[in-house]
């Protein structure tokens, strides 16, 4: 093809029609030009598909691992309302004055269930590799990509009442149940031990110790700053907006 237009050049120059060489030259040019833009076009194209098919890709993955972490937050809170239904329980006995007209065995189911504790622990490899390789401007959906970027502050602020209340559970009350309970995986024998001192349940320090494990529930579940909310609304639009589109 370039030698059928050396000799069109030739044959112009020969005949000495300048006019003519320069109009065809122009014209040879343009036509060289155009098909510099049409492959780039081309390959901007299938650069734009590979990036679609790339970005689908991730959004399935996303979609998939956060339903997962739904899942995951669901339990974890539903475990949290059975802690503070048992802590609830104990607050409606306090101050216990009585034993002799206390079921024993409520109480210990209960207490056994007040001391059962749980974290959210999501995975993020998907969210992570989209953060630390920059593939996040992959993302069209700027919504999307919003959520996605902020994630990691949601969850820190999230979790950060939840190791709160497990330091304070594992450096303090824990150590009140060793002491005073028959620290067991069967509730019953936390009270029916004749090794246990019931007028424990009697004394300011157990209310104390109701109370406390009220107080870091409390700021799990109804938390005034809305950290609970805001995970609960990032993972619901995290999911909304990675659906694929049917």
């Amino acid at each position: 093809m370039i030698n059928f237009f050396r000799k069109i050049r030739l044959n112009l120059l020969v005949e000495n029609n300048t006019g003519k060489y320069f109009k065809y030259a122009i014209g040879e040019i343009a036509l060289v030009v155009i098909g510099i833009l049409i492959a780039l076009g081309i390959n901007n194209w299938n650069s734009n598909r590979i990036q679609r098919q790339r970005e689908s890709l991730l959004l399935s993955e996303l979609n998939k691992e956060f339903k997962s972490n739904k899942i995951q937050l669901d339990s974890v809170l539903t475990k949290h309302k059975y802690s503070m239904k048992s802590v609830e329980y104990l607050m409606s006995r306090l101050p216990i004055k009585n034993l002799k007209i206390e079921n024993l065995d409520s109480l210990s189911y209960h207490i056994y269930h007040l001391g059962t504790f749980y974290t959210f622990n999501p995975s993020g490899g998907v969210i992570n590799s989209l953060m630390n390789s920059s593939t996040i401007n992959i993302i069209t959906n700027n919504e999307l990509r919003k959520f996605i970027i902020g994630w990691n502050d949601v969850l820190l602020d999230y979790q950060e009442e939840e190791i709160l209340a497990r330091d304070n559970y594992i450096n303090h009350l824990k150590h009140f149940e060793k002491k005073h309970f028959n620290y067991n995986s069967n509730y019953y024998k936390y009270l029916n031990d004749p090794r246990i001192d019931l007028s424990i349940l009697q004394t300011l320090e157990f209310d104390n110790y109701v109370q406390d494990r009220r107080f870091d529930l409390d700021n799990i579940l109804n938390n005034s700053y809305g950290e609970l909310d805001a995970i609960i609304n990032t993972i619901d639009k995290i999911i909304e907006l990675s659906e694929a589109k049917k």
